[in-house]
């Protein structure tokens, strides 16, 4: 579960490059056009949006743990 969970970072962070040289339109090609044209005010939102799916990534996983082994609590 964790190994799946630490899988999505190096899906996000090859985005980037699989959209660009297969001209696919998507979040890694526009983060990609945004550094080279230096708007700054569009990568830093492209961050945010990729930090808060890390963070849902996260949370879905530790919440998962608990329905896999009952063992574990949340008080």
């Amino acid at each position: 579960l964790t190994v799946v969970g630490l899988s999505f970072a190096g899906v996000v962070t090859g985005l980037i490059v699989t959209e660009t040289m297969f001209a696919i339109p998507g979040v890694g090609r526009l983060a990609g056009v945004a550094l080279f044209q230096r708007d700054y005010p569009l990568i830093q939102g492209i961050i945010l949006y990729v930090a808060i799916g890390f963070v849902m990534v996260n949370l879905i996983v530790d919440l998962l743990y608990g329905f896999f082994d009952p063992r574990i609590r949340y008080a």
